[in-house]
């Protein structure tokens, strides 16, 4: 059997939108492709201050590409990290301050949110259920770090004007209320490769699974890409197969499939 390198999303793809959990069949289909030779990582958008819920899998994780592929780290080894040029991240900021935006504010080291009217409250804290964003450190503290993400809570019509003003940057839009802005070149697709290359893989060895427009990247970059039953149909459209939602045990499903397990 070919050794793969397996990179997961989290929301959505690990872990479900309904129950905020993992899935029993997910746990055992890693726990088996761990068992025969293969590498698991984490592709998530999310920062590591925010990666709380992978607690039935954490020993079974082998590398994580976080906050859409700007940090990606094994351990205490940072593998690659590509911040936004500062005057990009200060327009950003500002322009959510004066138009009254929720932002989410990804530093180097902490995170800062500006949430005036709740968004950002509304959809993290009780949609996707995340945890520890009652850590954040005062915006302009933050701003004094490298800036590797920013997520405004914005329209898309919106975010395409505010993207013609920083074309030093990429957008990546996993949820309808908010987008995740990282520096050019720093998208899952480009992690992946990173923590391929790290790890001795060719990239034809790689396997991804996701759900949202932040995974397009990976996707299209990986030998095997895999969309989940409840992506986006954009995402299915660019995957080499589309497995069952992952409230259906579509990771199960797939490595099944592709005889991994």
């Amino acid at each position: 059997m070919e050794h793969y390198a397996l990179f997961f999303d989290i929301d959505g793809t690990l872990v479900s939108f309904k129950t905020h959990e993992i899935p029993p069949s997910t746990i055992l289909a890693l726990t088996q492709a761990k068992a025969n030779g293969h590498k698991v990582f984490i592709a998530t958008g999310r920062p590591p201050l925010i990666i709380t819920n992978l607690g039935a899998i954490e020993h079974l994780i082998d590398g994580y590409v976080t906050i859409n592929g700007a940090l990606s780290y094994v351990g205490d080894e940072v593998i690659s990290c590509k911040d936004i040029p500062h005057d990009a991240a200060r327009l950003v900021v500002d322009d959510a301050q004066e138009k009254q935006y929720g932002v989410i504010v990804v530093g180097e080291k902490d995170v800062a949110v500006f949430d005036p009217i709740g968004e950002v409250d509304q959809v993290f804290r009780q949609e996707i259920a995340v945890e520890n964003l009652n850590l954040a450190k005062p915006i302009e503290e933050v701003m004094q770090q490298r800036i590797l993400q920013l997520t405004p809570f914005f329209s898309a019509d919106y975010e395409r004007e505010l993207m013609a003003r920083i074309p030093c940057c990429t957008s990546g839009r996993w949820h309808p209320a908010f987008t995740d802005i990282t520096a050019k070149g720093a998208d899952k697709g480009e992690g992946v490769l990173t923590m391929a290359k790290h790890f001795g893989f060719d990239p034809q060895n790689t396997m991804t699974f996701g759900d949202g427009g932040n995974d397009a990247s990976m996707i299209r970059t990986a030998g095997i890409g895999v969309a989940m039953g409840n992506a986006l149909d954009s995402l299915k459209q660019e995957a080499t197969f589309t497995t069952t939602s992952v409230d259906e045990d579509g990771i199960l499903h797939a490595l099944r499939h592709y005889q991994l397990i």
